[in-house]
C-alpha cells in the first residue's frame, strides 16, 4: 500500500492573518495523524504574501507540539541559503525535542526571488556547494570523533534522516549517490518526473540510512464529495499559479465559478502544465488517479499539496484522501 503524506504549504487566505494560517496547519497536522498519514512536511519560501512557512524549523516545533505520532518535517530547507552548522543546530534540537519524528528535506533552489536571495546574503554560487553541504550535514549529525574541533550541538549523534528533494535529474543523482530517500517535486515542476525516477533508481548505492532506494512523489490532490465540487475547490489553486506567472504573489482566494475567465489561454496552458498530474474530484476520481499515478511511477509515498481554501473543506479533502488510499489498499 502505498504510503501517503502531506506537503503543508501554510496558505495565507483573504481574510485571514500568518497566525491562523499556522494554527490551520498544526491542525491539519492533528487530524492526519489520526486518518493515518505518515508524515507532514512545510517549505521554506521567502517574500511570499501569503505563504507563512519561511522560520521553516519553528513552524515544525509548532506543528509537532501539537501532535504526538506523525512525522513533522521539512520539504524543505533550501540549503544554499544557510550554512550547514546552522541547519543541524536547529534540526539537532528539533530531534531532542521531538525523538524519532524529524525529517530534514533538503533543496538547492533559493525558494524565492533574485532579490530576496540578495537579502538573506546568500552567495551567489551557493547552489553549486550543495552536494558537499549535504554531506557536511550528514558529517554534523553523527556521532562527534574524538578530536573533532566543530561539533554541531545538540545535533551530533542525532542521525536526523536527511531526504534530497528535486525537480530534474541533479537531485535524482545525488540522492543516488548518498543513498538517500529522493522526493520529487511532480505538484509545481513534472516535466522531469519520470527521467528523474529512472536516474535514481539506476544509480542508487545502498547507504547507513538507506539500504534500497525510496521515491516520494509530490502530487497536487484535491477531493470532494463529487466531482464538481472538487473542480471548484482547485480554482484556488489555478488562481495562485497564475498569479505566480504575473508576478502578483497575494493571499489565497476563494473559489470561483468560472476559471475559464481567469487568465488568458496562454497562462491557462502554462498553470494545465504545471498541474500536469494534478487528482481532483470525488472518491472514485481521486482513488483511480492514486491508482494510476503509483502504478506509472512506482512511488513508494506520495506527498499532497491540498491546496483549498477553506479550511473545513480542505480537512475534508484530506479524509477523503485517506478513505480512498484504504479502498486501494484492499
Amino acid at each position: 500500500m502505498t504510503t501517503l503524506s502531506i506537503l503543508d504549504l501554510v496558505r495565507i487566505t483573504e481574510g485571514a492573518t500568518a497566525r491562523t494560517a499556522l494554527d490551520n496547519a498544526r491542525d491539519v497536522a492533528r487530524h492526519a495523524e489520526g486518518w493515518g498519514y505518515r508524515r507532514i512536511w512545510f517549505a521554506e519560501h521567502h517574500n511570499m504574501p501569503g505563504i507563512a512557512s519561511a522560520a521553516t524549523s519553528l513552524v515544525i516545533a509548532h506543528v509537532a507540539a501539537g501532535t504526538h505520532t506523525i512525522r513533522v518535517g521539512a520539504g524543505g530547507i533550501m540549503l544554499p541559503n544557510h550554512a550547514p552548522l546552522v541547519i543541524a543546530e536547529q534540526f539537532g534540537t528539533l530531534a531532542h525535542l521531538f525523538p524519532g519524528r524529524i525529517d530534514l528535506g533538503l533543496g538547492r533552489a533559493p525558494g524565492t526571488d533574485p532579490l530576496t536571495v540578495r537579502a538573506l546574503r546568500t552567495a551567489a554560487d551557493a547552489a553549486h556547494h550543495f552536494p558537499q553541504d549535504v554531506m557536511a550535514l550528514q558529517h554534523f549529525f553523527a556521532p562527534a570523533q574524538p578530536g573533532q574541533r566543530v561539533v554541531a550541538v545538540p545535533a551530533a549523534g542525532t542521525e536526523v534522516p536527511l531526504w534530497v528533494l528535486g525537480s530534474s535529474t541533479f537531485g535524482a543523482a545525488l540522492a543516488a549517490e548518498l543513498g538517500l530517500p529522493y522526493a520529487f517535486a511532480a505538484h509545481f515542476a513534472p516535466d522531469q518526473l519520470m527521467p528523474a525516477l529512472a536516474t535514481y533508481r539506476s544509480r542508487f548505492t545502498p547507504s547507513a540510512q538507506l539500504a534500497a532506494p525510496y521515491v516520494a512523489v509530490g502530487v497536487n490532490v484535491i477531493a470532494a464529495d463529487t466531482d464538481a465540487e472538487a473542480r471548484r475547490l482547485a480554482t484556488t489553486q489555478q488562481m495562485s499559479f497564475i498569479d505566480l506567472f504575473r508576478g502578483a504573489r497575494g493571499l489565497s482566494r476563494p473559489p470561483i465559478d468560472d476559471i475559464q475567465g481567469y487568465g488568458s489561454p496562454a497562462e491557462q496552458a502554462q498553470a494545465q502544465q504545471m498541474l500536469k498530474y494534478a487528482i481532483v474530484g470525488g472518491p472514485a476520481t481521486v482513488r483511480a488517479g492514486i491508482d494510476a499515478l503509483t502504478a506509472q511511477t512506482g512511488a513508494d509515498e506520495l506527498i499532497m499539496v491540498t491546496d483549498v481554501f477553506d479550511h473545513a473543506a480542505r480537512l475534508r479533502s484530506i479524509k477523503i484522501t485517506a478513505e480512498c488510499r484504504s479502498m486501494t489498499a484492499a
